[in-house]
């Protein structure tokens, strides 16, 4: 499989022969603040051993143009050597150092090297983003995660910039309008853990200190930065106070000093995804620094990802796994560890509510795809990893981890974790080695709890089976499992009835294991029939939670008053699952919403409430009853938002689902009236990001006309401002808006990752189901050469979002297995992509028959 997809096999062969010593790369970024400049210098000095004198192998790079290669001292020809994706090296000898002088391109896709321009100062900013294969995009590598080394960067970039990488900086020289950094070499890590961040980078610093067991005092210099123009929004005391936690609770638990030296965070533009690991150099998101007020759950959420990535430091840096199929071997850790840490360690006490309804809907969804896999995934190649970064991957796999530690124990669990990072530090494990420190510690056999969990995929349904006597006495209970593979499960089994007030509260706890497809639980025999039966109290496995008919019955008439807040997010989570697979019917969900939504004091859960009904109703619904479970949604928002506490974050919740859900003339006033100021609603600030969002429902009902949006930007040129103008545009209904969102994306490259998804959410509005029809069939025509032809990031991104999703009729579904049974040849990515899409189509359409009745 030659070319840009490194195969498993390569890489293996790779390794069997290749050791290396370390990489020194300079990089020259003093052409990026010309917009005419495409491209940097990139110069790679790589040392390295061979096993098997005499014989070649390749290194990884994509360039656009490559000046010079030269092995062990001799000029290699580039055009014999260089395909455009690897450099052959032939005739290797034992000791080699090959040196690689490149033309590498500026990016706009958030992979490789990444430029940015702010529009609120004209500023540029650079930042790396690598994971799993993109720094070939930057320098000449082994680009595979097995084949670690010490990296030391030169970077020469405008004399006014500041410049971040894994290491600390060792000197700054300065030589007319640029200055040249040199950083001290990294420990051995993978070369997708490198990073460079350049530009003028407005810093905050801090310091963090602690005592080791060993008497020594270990010191770690903390910043954090962001783009100047968002200096004034930068709460950079509450990252450090996060940040060390974090450390306080990693280093106790996992009794390994940070070894990394210093830890920034660099909040960057443009970002594709939530943050990255890089050691040292840690990237996030810049929509973690928030321009305008938002709920305490985007605070939990930003913490949650503050100890998720430096969990990684250990789970992931310092112990690596050997090639992607161990993908989880980190991401499920960190998962874990993110919310772990934040129970233990921060004020976010509700960290395992927000992963038991947010993080395991990612893990259920993906999970019941067809093309769903093992938490030990098999990973051919490169393209599988990139889609592997997945609900299973991540919230499975944490979810499975979750249920480890309580089958195994807490302490057993964490001296695990100690004697992994003391055995394999520095270097890359699968998944026996993890599996070898943790029978220790517990003293369990875990071969075949690895082999149900780790191994198999699918999520069971665990049910109660309840049979009472004539004076409503148990006289049998049984839990049941189906769906596929049966597991072992560590649950506990909560029985709820009424208190004196009229709450649900627990009245009794039974933890038991279940195994099998029928558990047999004793113990609750002669006991009196409790009004609520929950089979996963305490969300101690990963599985669906069904319902007996009589507890069924008491959340339709009581949901709202569960006293026990992650007990009700459990009972919400199961009743979504239920309706996803069209057993309670879409009007019926609907309905509890509206009835208890409003009672709901978990701030996460009430916004996923949100998400989830709209999505409900535009999927979900019988198409007969779409528009009345609209307005039902759109008028109960008014009434929330309304009644909500002023200033609060349920009426910033409620306000902004109103914008979601605001369709209909009455809605669409209020709306307006709130940016214009002609209402208002005591307590609520309507700032610009509120505004932003008011503006998209008048967009797409055609009730705001282009140029009044435009100039909302007026009072907004910002970077988030053109996004969000761009999806207002976009989303305008008519077809003019459609086609020019549509060539922006697929007959154009021009766009930045970040105004491809504004475009793509501005074109798909549920509302527009007509105008968007005809975009069907050249959706199918185009996948393959937008597959060929873009960067995979921007591939997925197209291919997912523009599917046609609202289009939810046998036809469209027709026509996406005509064009899987016709392209049995089209890469599995691009396949794996549009048979999840067609999936999440066929499950709308089977959800809509079940409401229709």
């Amino acid at each position: 499989m030659p070319g840009k997809n490194l195969s498993r096999e390569e890489a293996q062969q790779r390794a069997r022969s290749i050791d290396l010593d370390g990489y020194r790369v300079h990089l020259d970024l003093t052409s990026a603040p010309d917009p005419a400049a495409a491209t940097f210098r990139s110069t790679t000095v790589l040392s390295f051993r061979s096993s098997a004198p005499g014989d070649g192998t390749f290194v990884d790079l994509l360039a656009a143009a490559v000046r010079s290669v030269t092995l062990n001292g001799r000029a290699l020809d580039v055009a014999e050597a260089f395909d455009g994706a690897r450099i052959t090296l032939p005739a290797l000898a034992e000791q080699n150092e090959l040196v690689v002088e490149a033309d590498c391109s500026y990016s706009r896709t958030g992979e490789g090297l990444h430029r940015f321009v702010d529009p609120a100062d004209g500023e540029t900013y650079l930042y790396t983003h690598f994971e799993p294969a993109d720094a070939r995009r930057v320098f000449a590598t082994f680009e595979q995660p097995d084949l670690k080394a010490p990296f030391t960067f030169t970077v020469t970039a405008p004399a006014a910039w500041d410049v971040y990488a894994n290491a600390v900086h060792e000197e700054i020289t300065e030589d007319g309008g640029a200055r040249t950094w040199r950083f001290a070499p990294t420990k051995p890590i993978s070369s997708y853990l490198t990073a460079v961040v350049a530009g003028p980078y407005h810093v905050a610093r801090d310091h963090y200190g602690c005592e080791l067991p060993d008497g020594t005092r270990l010191e770690i210099p903390l910043a954090a930065t962001c783009r100047r123009s968002l200096a004034p929004y930068f709460d950079a005391d509450e990252i450090f106070t996060v940040t060390k936690q974090g450390l306080d609770f990693f280093h106790e638990e996992f009794d390994f000093p940070y070894p990394f030296g210093k830890y920034d965070q660099c909040f960057v533009p443009e970002y594709n995804i939530g943050a990255m690991e890089n050691p040292g150099c840690v990237t996030f998101r810049e929509e973690f620094v928030f321009r305008s007020k938002v709920t305490d759950a985007a605070y939990e959420g930003r913490a949650n990802v503050v100890l998720h990535e430096m969990a990684h430091m250990w789970f992931g840096d310092l112990v690596t796994p050997k090639w992607w199929d161990d993908l989880w071997l980190k991401e499920s850790f960190a998962d874990f560890m993110g919310s772990f840490a934040q129970v233990e360690a921060t004020r976010y006490k509700a960290a395992w509510i927000t992963f038991a309804n947010r993080r395991k809907a990612w893990a259920y969804r993906q999970d019941q795809f067809p093309t769903t896999h093992p938490i030990t995934a098999d990973i051919r190649d490169l393209e599988d990893a990139k889609l592997n970064f997945d609900g299973i991957t991540y919230a499975k796999g944490a979810s499975v981890l979750k249920q480890l530690v309580a089958y195994v124990g807490r302490e057993p669990f964490f001296e695990g974790a100690r004697r992994y990072f003391q055995r394999h530090a520095y270097g890359n494990t699968v998944l026996t080695d993890l599996l070898d420190v943790l029978e220790a510690t517990s003293g369990r056999d875990l071969k075949a709890w690895s082999a149900a969990w780790l191994q198999t995929s699918g999520v069971n349904a665990l049910t109660p089976q309840i049979d009472t006597d004539a004076d409503g006495r148990i006289t049998g209970f049984a839990v049941l499992q189906d769906g596929g593979t049966l597991r072992p499960h560590r649950v506990a089994i909560g029985l709820y009835d009424r208190d004196g007030e009229g709450g649900l509260v627990r009245t009794d706890r039974i933890e038991l294991d279940v195994d099998g497809a029928r558990t047999v639980v004793p113990e609750l025999a002669g006991r009196p029939r409790p009004a609520l039966v929950l089979v996963n109290d305490d969300d101690l496995t990963y599985c669906k939670i069904r319902f007996d008919e009589v507890s069924l019955e008491t959340l339709r008439e009581g949901l709202g008053s569960i006293r026990d807040d992650l007990a009700r997010a459990l009972a919400w989570s199961a009743l979504w699952n239920l309706t996803r697979d069209g057993l309670v019917p879409t009007r019926d969900y609907v309905d509890l919403v509206l009835r208890f939504a409003g009672r709901e004091s978990d701030i996460g859960v009430l916004q996923s409430l949100h998400q989830q009904a709209k999505g409900a109703v535009d999927l979900y619904a019988d198409p007969a009853w779409r528009a009345e479970g609209g307005r039902l949604l759109a008028e109960g928002a008014v009434r929330e938002l309304r009644a909500a506490a002023p200033g609060g974050d349920h009426q910033l919740a409620w306000a902004r689902f109103t914008a979601l859900v605001a369709e209909e003339p009455e809605q669409l006033q209020l709306v307006r009236g709130l940016l214009e100021g002609t209402e208002r609603i005591d307590g609520l600030d309507v700032d610009q990001e509120l505004r932003w969002a008011l503006w998209l429902p008048l967009a797409a009902a055609g009730a705001a006309s282009g140029e009044e949006i435009e100039r909302e930007l007026e009072r907004d040129n910002t970077a988030s401002g053109r996004r969000q103008l761009t999806q207002c545009l976009a989303a305008l209904p008519t077809p003019g808006a459609k086609a020019a969102a549509w060539a922006a994306v697929v007959d154009s490259d021009e766009l930045p990752n970040a105004l491809v998804e504004a475009q793509i959410a501005g074109f798909a509005q549920p509302g527009q189901r007509e105008l968007t029809a005809g975009y069907t069939e050249p959706y199918f025509a185009m996948l393959e050469d937008v597959w060929a032809q873009r960067t995979i990031e921007i591939a997925m991104r197209i291919v997912g979002g523009f599917f046609p999703k609202y289009q939810t009729t046998q036809a469209v579904l027709d026509t996406a297995d005509a064009w899987l049974d016709g392209h049995p040849a089209a890469a599995p990515a691009l396949r794996r992509l549009v048979l999840e899409c067609r999936d999440d189509l066929a499950r709308a359409l089977r959800a809509q028959e079940c409401d229709r009745g």
